[in-house]
């Protein structure tokens, strides 16, 4: 093996880095618009435009891992060619069936397909041996935080709303901490509460990613809060617009409802369509505000878990603190700082919907990984279902707390 370089967190940087400047730079793989409704819309997406585009995507991003793993100082071999292309394939896959009609108006997103097929895979078939060396959950989930930092426009939502950032602030402190609190009764391990915790109160699978990346979180456990967020907002997603319309919401009032408690953003979108477009507006502002909170509770909890997880029996040094310091997080809020304060919005938009492709395809590599590397066994029987339950009832009291604060903030 070759000597390290860097670390993970600052290989992902770096290979994020490239990315945003290659795509600054004119550069741009994206992957393709699967739209269909029909076979025979299907069969007419495969031609040579479009698989012309999903080439040019797979050697890019397989030149980025190569650049990451040489970093990192990880042997490089012909089945890793192999191993890529495999996983590349599955989340090409999900893709696919995500572009269906149907599937599009339940706001389902590529995410989910891609665990489920990994998932189906490593349960029910086997996963050769030559794929694991490339099964780089972290290192892809990373990338994609970094990347996430650039579709964070702080003038955006100040444009948009200051009232709905001010009931996100609200909302991530106290349901986090209510989250944390039942976990605790239920004697979830302090591992699994946090990153259960922030998955309830912030913005659902992107920040229990970015907690588990600051707390170095077992990556079954994460698995197990991504599945019960996904599972969960399914239900939510179908039920919370007919329940806004019960109850005689205001637009704002359920737009904001909407968009603080569901833990997806396609299932917010397609959860605020339903009520109307100034309701989604609301759901949309109030659910990227809860984003921008990622990068910032992200470093809140890392420094949180060096000073109370700490070994050594004297206090921290800053010297600890920048050594556990997640270093993709620090890669998120630079992102984010250099596309809100220092480029032009022209430049922005040009590159915003490409690096937000790359992003959610980073995402969806990583979450075929998850499910590539976890048993069903593992989701369903952690700790006699404890998690699930201190979950469900975060959530429920997230509803309850939210649709409060939505009416108190927007009901006038």
């Amino acid at each position: 093996m070759s000597r390290s370089i860097l670390s993970e967190d600052w290989a992902a940087v770096v290979c994020a880095s490239l990315l945003i400047v290659l795509a600054l730079s004119g550069v741009q793989p994206a992957l393709p618009s699967f739209s269909w409704a029909t076979s025979a819309d299907l069969e007419n997406l495969v031609n040579a435009g479009s698989l012309g585009t999903l080439a040019f995507l797979f050697l890019i991003m397989g030149g980025i891992i190569v650049i990451g793993l040489r970093l990192r100082g990880e042997a490089l071999r012909a089945m890793n060619v192999l191993g890529y292309t495999l996983i590349f394939m599955i989340t090409v896959f999900a893709n696919v069936v995500t572009g269906n009609g149907r599937v599009k108006d339940l706001g389902l997103e590529i995410v989910l397909f891609s665990l489920l097929l990994g998932l189906f895979i490593s349960n029910f078939l086997k996963v050769p041996e030559w794929v694991k060396p490339m099964i780089q959950t972290e290192f892809y989930i990373k990338i994609g935080l970094v990347l996430l930092g650039c579709g964070i426009i702080f003038g955006d939502i100040l444009q948009a709303g200051a009232l709905g950032l001010l009931q996100s602030v609200v909302v991530v402190i106290v349901v986090w901490q209510f989250s944390f609190w039942i976990c605790k009764k239920l004697r979830i391990d302090d591992e699994l509460r946090t990153m259960l915790s922030s998955a309830v109160a912030i913005c659902g699978v992107s920040a229990a990613i970015a907690t588990a990346g600051a707390i170095k979180g077992d990556s079954k456990k994460l698995s197990y809060v991504i599945s019960l967020v996904l599972i969960t907002a399914i239900p939510m997603m179908l039920l919370m617009p007919y329940a806004a319309k019960i109850m005689d919401l205001s637009p704002a009032v359920a737009g904001a409802w909407l968009g603080g408690t569901i833990d997806t953003t396609g299932a917010v979108v397609a959860a605020g369509t339903v009520l109307g477009e100034e309701a989604l507006k609301y759901a949309t502002v109030v659910k990227f505000s809860q984003n921008v909170l990622l990068g910032l509770a992200a470093f809140a909890i890392s420094i949180y878990w060096t000073y109370t997880k700490n070994n050594q029996q004297e206090r921290p040094s800053a010297r600890v603190l920048w050594d556990r310091f997640p270093k993709f997080v620090l890669g998120f809020i630079v992102a984010s700082s250099v596309f809100s304060f220092v480029l032009s919005p022209d430049v922005v938009d040009s590159v915003k919907s490409i690096l937000k492709s790359q992003q959610t395809f980073w995402f969806a590599l990583a979450f075929t990984c998850i499910g590539l590397e976890t048993k069903f066994v593992d989701i369903f029987k952690l700790d006699n279902g404890r998690p699930a339950y201190a979950f469900l009832i975060a959530q429920f009291f997230n509803i309850l707390f939210t649709l409060a604060i939505a009416w108190l903030v927007f009901g006038s």
